[in-house]
């Protein structure tokens, strides 16, 4: 397994096209995602995750959102990359993007948002963790079958 994930020399990419279109289809997620919250005059807080803004530090959240979506941007442009030029690390691409979910369900069960209901990448963290380890194990399966 660790071979699939982390090639010792730079291969062509074994792990099969369906691994390989929803990696492709994460990236363009992790895009999206990432310039609304760099972009957008909320950073995504209010108009998407429902956050009340209209408190002392407001304009903090909102901040905090933005640098938020500059860490996806630069996430994002690796994983644009990968699918370019690195193709061989799709693998262990989709091995970070499964720590990426568990890591944020950690921090929420840590540190819980206070709504009225859940924002979407709460439900979206979910579906991305149990789709990326499916995808993840069919690129170990189809690496290892051609390799």
């Amino acid at each position: 397994m660790w071979q699939s994930l982390f090639p010792v020399s730079a291969t062509a990419y074994r792990g099969g096209r369906a691994p390989l279109v929803f990696f492709v289809l994460l990236a363009s997620v992790s895009t999206a995602r990432s310039l609304v919250h760099l972009l957008a005059p909320d950073g995504g807080a209010a108009s998407i995750a429902g956050i009340n803004l209209a408190v002392a530090g407001g304009t903090n959240i909102v901040a905090i959102f933005s640098q938020w979506g500059a860490s996806q941007l630069l996430l994002a442009f690796v994983q644009w990359l990968v699918i370019w030029r690195y193709r061989f690390l799709v693998p262990a691409m989709l091995a970070v993007v499964v720590l990426e979910q568990l890591l944020r369900i950690l921090a929420g069960r840590l540190k819980p948002l206070q709504l009225d209901t859940a924002p979407p990448g709460q439900y979206g963290t979910y579906i991305t963790l149990v789709l990326a380890l499916l995808f993840l194990a069919l690129a170990v399966r189809n690496s290892r079958q051609s390799g």
